[in-house]
């Protein structure tokens, strides 16, 4: 297992191969792509693209080519939650931070492959991204650390949770601006880390009602 300290927090990248060398060569490009992303996307750093975009200084037309599709990703998103998820709908403009690292943990599970990853688990501050199989994923009570609701058996896709027992009540809904309640926590299990992402999060604002995306063609 390797720890990569970046975007804040730690991603854990844990994979195996016939060729430990070359699986060694991946992880670290998955480091540096990491970095690479989080130069373009912090809206920490005062030059990095989403910020110039924040302030108006560019267009999404004259951003890069990732920026452009995650901000084209966010649409879906936005338009299969009815605006539950909407990144642009925060102080300051367009953040996509919390959907960033289940897009580039998607990227990353590209780039093990490459380098001839047979079992890759990509945890982005408890996101997960996932190839090979068997995982066992545990999610634990939003009341109780010590209590795992439920375990997941997964084959590769991803999982998502979005909840306030890590970093309390950061999630807002976009429709009033008040803190989400619609639900204490939400897990989403699908094919891609993004999608699972942005669906966890807009969960927590639609609670029960949430249940109508779902049926999406887009998610099938």
């Amino acid at each position: 297992m390797r720890e990569i300290p970046v975007w804040g927090t730690i991603v854990f990248i844990e994979c195996d191969g016939p060729d430990k060398d070359l699986l060694n060569t991946g992880i670290d490009k998955c480091a540096e792509y990491f970095r690479e992303v989080d130069e373009v996307f912090s809206t920490y750093k005062e030059e990095s693209q989403v910020s110039k975009l924040r302030r108006g200084e560019i267009q999404i037309e004259e951003c890069l080519d990732d920026l452009q599709e995650v901000w084209q990703l966010c649409l879906q998103a936005k338009e299969i939650t009815d605006g539950a998820f909407d990144p642009w709908c925060v102080e300051g403009g367009f953040d996509p931070s919390g959907y960033v690292k289940g897009w580039a943990s998607d990227k990353a599970i590209s780039i093990l492959r490459k380098h001839g990853a047979t079992f890759i688990q990509v945890n982005g501050a408890g996101d997960l991204s996932l190839f090979g199989g068997p995982h066992k994923i545990g999610i634990r009570s939003p009341e109780n650390a010590k209590v795992i609701l439920k375990v997941f058996e997964l084959n590769g896709g991803a999982i998502a949770t979005s909840g306030t027992y890590e970093r309390g009540a950061h999630i807002h809904d976009p429709l009033n601006g008040l803190i989400a309640i619609g639900a204490k926590s939400a897990t989403v299990v699908g094919a891609e880390g993004w999608l699972c992402d942005a669906m966890a999060t807009a969960v927590m604002v639609g609670g029960q009602d949430s249940a109508k995306w779902f049926g999406q063609p887009e998610l099938a």
